[in-house]
């Protein structure tokens, strides 16, 4: 392999660095100036394959020769800004005479800034963890080429620190001598150098947050065309209300949304990972497109069919149906607790349901996308039923274990999985009598057969995706499809419509996934105009929220299911998916009273609009994230109470005690122009962030702004100029209507989190929700002079130490718990009632392995049911029963 690079080119040092780093063993060929014409290259540098081929893109090169860098995502996403943000501007500012010079310096300084807080925040080493990778050494490359970038100190450390890496030492580089060789870099790009890629104040897509530093740290990077847009934005117009329809349907011309959450199953309560994972996140993206203006309608509902149903309509002696409605009044009764604003909730046992299921089943059987197989199942003949896999239980056929109690699906006793057919001596869990193996025949949805129109689109619209979902999704299609079974022989579920399978029902993955369509027919008999739109001005936008666990349905099943069907529908444009949200150092457990589920939110007496914002900015985006009542107390304590809150109440009680609840005229000074340019960059990255689904990320630009609104009081100092002169009067009464405007945006932008507080500021300020103009991102003045404020109420209280670990170890477990009930089961004497222990506890076991649960707890477990099983034979042993 040979690398292709001239002399002087940031791009091709950055190569150099990596190609030493990966330790490979590629030829490095330098190309002069008069050398250039030689080659038809479309730029340098370049990598040439052994196999004739060429990699032009310096970050595809990077990620051929480093492979398996971690972590991947966070790299790429540095990779990215350094070569479309940061590249641009340090180049330009380099290039004497370039028309946007100015504007490039300043961009470039809010880049750096950008960079410090980055670092700052994360607090590694680098930028990626505690080891260097191809991002930090991408960005060291264009930083040394202009010493005028490493003025912040933070900055300037990590600067020194890369710079001593060996891949760079061994370049023996001169640093106080390099400079960016502008010929270079604009002859070698034969699609017209640098400057074609515009220059603008950028939003960082990635971890980096938002700017939190103090206004006059940040002013320089503030542009004159920021400083003339921000002041002619901020004058007042009066807002329409807009009334919202009874039924929402999709306007043409308009952008209209469809928003769904994952459908839980009804067989347990939802614990807030659940809740932020689908329906929370969810909500937040549906209440702000309806903010943007955006035709938006959110769906949801719960899944009832199933084994998981039949399972826990056993445990608690109850019907299917009765489950289920138990189940959805505890979904339905935590979610409104939330405050999650469904246009309808719905359930996949409803009439509609069957309906569309059936429709869907007999569509796809006459377009040859089914086909049948048989396959081996176990019947009981007592209970004249095929036998699920947690149905049925028998002797483990592994080799050296003869565990008796064995699943259909898992051994406890060695921890291997099984199927159900090979157990020995197999008994039916409900009545104990012995199945028998016969062949039941079952449809199998024709993956393969529609795998490259699926293909096709997958590429036409993942880009859009999450990382994770395009991930999952991609290794899918890789290993190829395959058939997958769409019927089973159960009672509960959609009955199959087709002479001769009268007794089967479709597999819950099957009709689940149908249930989005069915229960927005059972919103609106409209409900084909959000699914089969037959006007072809009407596009619609389906975001489709989950955890990385349901990816496949949405990315692979459902679209293909929908590809088969003869008439257009709807299909995903958006996959939002989540990172797993863990519980404090584990996971959520409700049988081991470990972890805070929906029910339990609301006995803490903490509001919803607090639970809402910590998950929101806890959110697993890009990774695993950890709930903590460490952080959910200091956030509250700190951001809600003594920044948002605190700003909002000191303005508005301002306001009312000197001003007579009254806004004065306000007579702009340069200050206040100043912080309506970064406010308005807040509000830009707001929009730019909620357009993505980065929820967490447009949180952080909210909290920016007061922030902001905080330092400006503290700065301005209104409290003093009041006892002043007359003028100094009138710049106090500027300053405090400025800050109530600042509430006003505040308002706004916080009601797709937290919307009831967001109903009392605009109580307080006496004012209606304003919508958010992604067109024109900037604050307006949203109130006049002579507008009347309501009354001032602070909007959050203080959690004390004290109930902190109240709350700790009411959610937290205890080992004490377990340690009692190893105590308790050795007081107990029968052999059925220790085969009922040790069955319980290897159903906690199989939970526990299922969840992924930490090491050692599945360790302490395990001990648990070793010594159940010790006990167990002692018992048989003493009734002279052999161990078989």
């Amino acid at each position: 392999m040979i690398i292709y690079n001239n002399k002087g080119n940031p791009y091709g040092l950055k190569v150099e660095i990596c190609v030493r780093l990966a330790g490979s063993n590629i030829v490095i060929k330098e190309i002069t100036s008069a050398d250039l014409n030689k080659y038809s290259f479309p730029h340098f540098p370049l990598l040439e394959l052994n196999n004739g081929n060429y990699i032009f893109s310096t970050d595809a090169i990077i990620k051929y020769l480093l492979p398996n860098e971690e972590p991947i995502e966070l790299r790429d996403q540095w990779l990215e800004w350094s070569s479309t943000r940061l590249a641009p501007a340090i180049i330009s500012k380099n290039m004497i005479g370039h028309p946007k010079q100015a504007q490039a310096e300043a961009v470039l300084n809010h880049l750096i800034l950008q960079l410090d807080l980055q670092l700052t925040d994360r607090n590694t080493l680098f930028l990626t963890g505690s080891k260097p990778t191809s991002a930090d050494f991408s960005i060291w490359s264009f930083l040394a080429q202009d010493k005028t970038t490493l003025k912040l100190p933070r900055v300037h450390e990590w600067f020194n620190r890369v710079a001593s890496e060996p891949c760079i030492m061994a370049l023996n580089l001169n640093l106080k001598q390099m400079k960016i060789d502008v010929s270079a870099v604009s002859k070698a790009n034969k699609f017209g150098g640098i400057p074609h890629i515009r220059v603008e104040v950028p939003i960082i897509e990635n971890e980096c947050r938002g700017l939190d530093d103090s206004p006059s740290h940040i002013s320089e990077t503030i542009t004159e065309a920021e400083l003339a847009f921000a002041k002619n934005s901020f004058i007042f117009i009066e807002s329409a209300t807009v009334a919202e329809p009874k039924t929402v349907l999709p306007k043409p011309n308009q952008r209209n949304i469809l928003v769904t959450s994952a459908l839980p199953y009804v067989n347990n309560v939802p614990h807030l990972g659940n809740i932020i994972g689908c329906v929370l996140s969810a909500d937040i993206f549906a209440r702000y497109s309806r903010l943007a203006g955006y035709t938006t309608l959110y769906i949801g509902g719960t899944d009832e069919y199933g084994t998981a149903t039949e399972t826990k309509a056993l445990a608690e002696n109850l019907t299917p149906q009765q489950i289920c409605d138990k189940y959805f009044d505890i979904h339905n009764n935590i979610y409104r607790w939330f405050g999650i604003g469904f246009d309808y909730f719905g359930r996949t046992s409803a009439a509609e349901h069957k309906t569309i299921v059936q429709q869907f089943f007999k569509e796809l059987h006459g377009t040859g996308y089914l086909k049948q197989e048989s396959v081996d199942q176990l019947l009981c003949q007592k209970c004249d039923r095929y036998l699920a896999d947690r149905f049925v239980e028998g002797t483990c056929p592994h080799p050296g274990c003869s565990y008796e109690d064995a699943r259909g699906d898992q051994c406890d006793g060695c921890g291997k999985l099984i199927n159900a057919v090979e157990l020995i001596r197999p008994r039916c869990k409900i009545c104990n009598a012995a199945p028998i193996i016969r062949a039941s025949k079952q449809f199998f949805l024709d993956l393969p057969k529609i795998e490259d129109t699926l293909t096709e689109y997958v590429d036409s619209v993942s880009s859009s995706w999450t990382y994770n979902a395009r991930v999952i999704t991609k290794a899918w299609l890789k290993e190829g499809l395959k058939p997958r079974c769409i019927t089973r022989d159960l009672k509960w579920g959609v009955p199959v419509p087709l002479e001769g399978y009268e007794n089967k029902v479709f597999y819950v993955w099957f009709d689940a996934v149908l249930g989005y369509i069915s229960i927005t027919s059972r919103y609106t008999k409209e409900w084909k105009q959000w699914w089969q739109p037959k006007n072809e001005n009407i596009k619609i936008d389906l975001f489709q929220f989950m955890a990385k666990d349901n990816v496949p349905f949405h990315s692979v099943v459902m679209p293909s299911m929908l590809l088969a069907m003869k008439n257009r529908f709807t299909k995903v444009t958006h996959i939002m998916a989540t990172e797993y949200l863990n519980y404090e150092d584990g996971k959520f457990s409700k049988s081991r009273g470990i972890g805070v589920f929906g029910n339990d939110a609301q006995d803490t007496g903490i509001p919803a609009d607090v639970w809402r914002y910590y998950l929101a900015a806890a959110r697993p985006e890009a990774q695993d994230s950890s709930f903590s009542w460490n952080d959910l107390i200091a956030r509250n304590n700190s951001e809600l109470l003594n920044n948002l809150g605190n700003f909002i109440n000191r303005a508005l009680v301002f306001c009312e005690k000197n001003f007579n609840s009254t806004i004065s005229a306000i007579q702009l000074s340069d200050v206040e122009c100043n912080l309506l340019a970064l406010i308005n960059r807040e509000i830009k990255g707001y929009i730019f962030c909620m357009e993505k689904g980065k929820l967490r990320d447009g949180i952080r630009h909210t909290m920016s702004i007061s922030r902001n609104g905080n330092q400006y009081l503290q700065s301005q100092q209104p409290w003093v100029l009041l006892k002043g002169s007359e003028e100094e009067k009138k710049r106090a009464a500027t300053i405090i209507s400025f800050s109530c405007n600042i509430a006003c945006i505040l308002a706004s932008l916080l009601s797709p989190f937290m919307p009831e507080t967001s109903r009392r500021i605009c109580s307080q300020l006496n004012i209606q929700r304003i919508p958010v103009d992604v067109d024109k991102p900037a604050l307006q003045q949203h109130l006049k002079a002579g507008h009347k404020i309501g009354k001032p109420v602070p909007l959050f209280e203080k959690i004390e130490q004290s109930r902190l670990e109240e709350l700790k170890r009411r959610y937290g477990g205890s080992q004490e718990e377990s340690q009692h009930t190893s105590e308790k089961n050795a007081n107990i004497q029968t052999i059925e009632d220790m085969k009922k222990l040790v069955a319980v506890q290897g159903s906690k076991l199989r939970e526990l392995k299922a969840s992924k649960a930490e090491k050692n707890v599945v360790q302490e477990e395990v001990k648990i049911l070793l010594d159940l099983k010790e006990k167990l034979e002692n018992l048989r042993k003493k009734s002279n029963i052999q161990i078989q």
